[in-house]
């Protein structure tokens, strides 16, 4: 499994008028949480992209337990749980500022040939990166 946790603050244009995080905006949070989960791996975004590789959304499933609030400092934990084939599966929880568990999702991503727009394996580049931070 690989773990990792990233803080985002809630700013207030992400919000609705009840100063809860309004329900579209958790998709770009976790999309920055996978993105710094690379990052935390060794190798960022854009260079497997330059690689080749695009990492479309296929699935975004999301649990909303309570709601997060204007300027509370959320805690993104992100897991990698499984090995990926042609497709990569992320698990979240955020957490608010008291700790508590606010929500729970998971995206599923595809890996894409950049030049054939075929669905190919993770490339072992990826694929080495997993396995070496893996941790059971």
């Amino acid at each position: 499994m690989i773990h990792t946790t990233h803080s985002i603050r809630v700013r207030y244009g992400e919000t609705d008028p009840m100063k809860y995080v309004y329900y579209g905006n958790y998709a770009e949070y976790f999309e920055v949480a996978r993105v710094e989960l690379f990052r935390t791996l060794g190798m960022s975004y854009d260079e497997i992209e330059k690689r080749g590789i695009f990492l479309p959304v296929s699935e975004y499933k999301i649990k909303y337990i309570r709601p997060a609030l204007y300027d509370q400092l959320l805690e993104i934990h992100t897991y990698i749980r499984k090995i990926p084939g042609v497709k990569i599966e992320f698990d979240y929880e955020i957490y608010n500022e008291d700790n508590v568990k606010i929500t729970e999702s998971t995206t599923t991503l595809f890996f894409l040939d950049s030049e054939t727009g075929k669905i190919v394996r993770c490339p072992d580049f990826l694929l080495d990166l997993i396995k070496e931070n893996w941790k059971e």
